[in-house]
Order: structure tokens, then sequence, then C-alpha cells
């Protein structure tokens, strides 16, 4: 298992939300709402759990 913290602007993690949800290899655990940096208006961060998909697993 993995375990990332993701920052960015609010569009690109969804976009990669989106993108580890639709990946066949990837089994996303759980993904935390977005929260704000401080310090600024235009980043934030979120976290996600992730494991390697067992079906796909060679």
């Amino acid at each position: 298992m993995l375990k990332i913290r993701l920052m960015g602007t609010k569009k690109d993690i969804k976009w990669f939300r989106d993108f580890l949800h639709k990946s066949p290899q990837i089994e996303v655990e759980e993904f935390s709402e977005v929260f704000p940096n401080k310090g600024t208006n235009r980043f934030y961060r979120a976290y996600a759990e992730v494991k390697r998909n067992s079906a796909t697993e060679k």
C-alpha cells in the first residue's frame, strides 16, 4: 500500500483522482477531501491510499 500526499490546484487534484480510479492496475482504498494550503489561495492538498490491484498482478 502507498500513502500519497497530493498538492496542486483543485482541477489538477480532481484530474489525478479520476486517473487513479480509472487505472486497472491501481485500487484506490481511500481519497480524502481537498484541503486548502496555508499561505496560498491557489494550491490545495489531498491524501490518497492506493494499492496494486491483485486481479492484474502477475
